[in-house]
């Protein structure tokens, strides 16, 4: 009873307190797509994803009936990060919808213009304002609807001691009068969060760290079991030292020392199966979250076999590694010999038949791809053939008798149309391939059997092709597979590396791609695809994330361009949208939707694109 009265109580204060309008909210998810496109349009850097923002604490004065609450603490404010243009997850602080989406269209295009070096934050944002009308009239108009509903939201400067109420006034005019402020009064508190203004103080993203695998081996992740967060906005996080848990008695303590329950304490915790169904309410109380890795292992959401393995059960290395470039988007440079690459191939791999529950799609694929394959016609009107075209005879005797005759070709001829292509097939095979899509398939199931189809097809054709798997461990070992290259003739040998695939560790792509892109660039064909198998976007343990990894990849796949291939992304990736396009270009990728299909969409989309 108690929990009850007090949750009706919290709900109770706390909608009395927020001014908010639930009923009108837009959320992000709503307007994912449209915000990329309309942030990339606008002129904002096209190598950042639009994600979720956390809400951040903001030290403002807050209402009587908030601090009664507890509410008030944090705003959804938006900034942008090396990686991303965040976003509040959910706009509901006006009371019609179509405003809501105008403050998102109104901050897209805020951050789209802001410079983010020079002078201080009241100031940026102003000549952003100044900025953006200047460049797109019509924002205008949504401005000043805007500005109407938002100073309602702002607190009465009246009732402000006077440095805060001079802070709020001077805020006031630099929303009413762009440009009029040049800088804010002295106040004891910061002001009142300001909506159509970016973050004045954005929060840093946790640096990407090589921290500590234990005995060599990577930090783990999920098996695609676990449960997600319903909400998808971000949350700020920080890495510190695990405790060592030599002293685990208090003897002597203190009560005063107790600031609050969100203060950091180094306290040995066990990792717990059961799933908190508060955990996300709790991560949202928290300014930033504290992780520490312990290294143990839980019992049942991990099922990676990460130890490095011996010499005598890995596969078979193939020389000593080649050394390859990195682009570092920071320094605007390529880095040369910054990346080892490994080429190996399978040491257990027996040769094997095609499995049993492909044969049937196999057959049919293969009905398919037969008509591709280079047939004898005749050509017609040549100067030379094995006999008369009897058309052109008797044309070229009629333009004679008229007068008008033309020198033209009698005759005909057999000739093969060579399909003239070369196909690259780079399979990711990091460990999110381990990751279940159904009760009885694993995403390098699922890859397994769309290599298997693929070869099918492609040696119905007759059409040169090659298959390679990567994974990588940092930048020293980027693992390359062998499964299948040019001069090979597709056989049970070759289906039984297929067969011996598993998943590796982390997903540089770039050396991978510039590695398979010397191959495919040596092969004497008019058209050559670089087909790239994944299940998500580059990463690695060290910096080889985020930004880094896809401004790598990028340049990479440029570079490919320029040897004359056509790069091409198959991905199960749901959230891929955010990236690829930036990558691949319009029309370069594909999403598969449902991951059980890949194996039967993949030879279609090939027989797609070689049309």
């Amino acid at each position: 009873m108690e929990e009850t009265v007090g949750a009706l109580w919290h709900k109770l204060i706390t909608r009395a307190a927020e001014k908010r309008y639930p009923q009108e909210a837009v959320t992000l998810a709503g307007i994912g797509k449209t915000a990329g496109i309309f942030f990339r349009a606008l002129g904002g850097d096209s190598g950042l994803s639009v994600k979720a923002a956390s809400a951040t604490g903001h030290g403002a004065r807050r209402s009587l009936l908030q601090r009664i609450a507890g509410s008030g603490e944090k705003a959804g404010l938006s900034w942008l990060d090396e990686d991303a243009l965040r976003l509040p997850a959910a706009l509901d602080i006006l009371p019609q919808k179509s405003l809501n989406r105008d403050l998102y269209l109104w901050l897209i295009a805020l951050a789209a213009v802001e410079e983010p070096r020079g002078a201080s934050w009241v100031v940026r944002s102003q000549q952003a304002t100044l900025t953006v009308m200047e460049r797109f009239p019509g924002m205008r108009s949504r401005y000043d609807r805007l500005l109407q509903a938002v100073l309602a939201l702002r607190p009465d400067p009246g009732q402000l001691p006077g440095d805060e109420a001079a802070m709020e006034l001077a805020i006031r005019a630099a929303l009413s009068k762009p440009g009029s402020i040049d800088k804010l009064p002295r106040a004891g508190r910061p002001p009142y969060p300001v909506h159509l203004w970016l973050h004045p103080n954005p929060p840093r993203p946790m640096p990407a760290q090589a921290s500590a695998p234990l005995a060599g081996e990577p930090p783990q992740e999920g098996d695609g079991k676990s449960r997600k967060s319903k909400d998808a906005h971000s949350r700020q996080a920080e890495r510190v030292d695990m405790p060592d848990n030599r002293n685990p008695f208090m003897l002597f303590f203190r009560a005063e020392s107790i600031f609050s329950w969100a203060e950091y304490v180094k306290v040995d915790r066990a990792t717990e199966e059961d799933e908190d169904d508060g955990a996300d309410q709790a991560a949202d109380d928290l300014n930033q979250i504290s992780v520490a890795q312990d290294g143990k292992r839980a019992a049942s959401r991990l099922r990676f076999d990460l130890d490095l393995p011996s010499a005598a059960q890995d596969d078979h290395p193939l020389g000593s590694g080649i050394l390859l470039p990195e682009w570092h988007y920071r320094k605007q440079l390529l880095q040369p010999d910054h990346c080892r690459l490994q080429p190996m191939i399978a040491r257990a791999a027996p040769p094997c038949a095609l499995p049993h529950h492909l044969a049937a799609t196999a057959r049919r694929i293969r009905n398919q791809f037969e008509a591709l394959t280079p047939a004898r016609v005749w050509v017609r009107g040549q100067f030379d053939g094995t006999e008369p075209d009897l058309d052109a005879c008797v044309q070229f005797t009629a333009d004679r008798m008229t007068g008008h005759a033309a020198e033209r070709g009698l005759y005909r001829a057999h000739h093969y149309r060579d399909r003239d292509l070369a196909c690259l097939m780079l399979a990711d095979l990091s460990l999110s391939t381990d990751a279940w899509v159904s009760d009885s398939a694993r995403v390098i199931d699922v890859i397994r059997d769309s290599l298997f189809l693929f070869a099918e097809a492609l040696s119905a054709t007759g059409d040169r092709f090659s298959l390679y798997g990567f994974s990588s461990l940092k930048r020293d070992n980027v693992r390359f597979h062998v499964l299948k290259e040019f001069g090979e003739k597709y056989n049970a040998a070759i289906r039984g590396r297929i067969n011996a695939i598993k998943p590796g560790y982390y997903t540089r792509m770039g050396a991978a791609i510039r590695h398979a892109s010397k191959f495919l660039a040596k092969q004497p064909a008019t058209q050559r695809i670089l087909f790239l198998l994944t299940d998500g976007k580059p990463n690695d343990l060290d910096q080889y994330e985020g930004r880094y990894g896809i401004e790598d990849t990028r340049i990479a796949l440029a570079e490919a361009r320029q040897m004359g291939l056509r790069p091409f992304c198959v991905t199960v990736d749901e959230k891929a949208g955010s990236y690829l396009p930036y990558l691949f270009g319009i029309g370069g990728y594909v999403v598969i939707r449902k991951p059980s299909e890949l194996p039967k969409q993949l030879p279609l989309l090939y027989a797609q694109l070689t049309r």
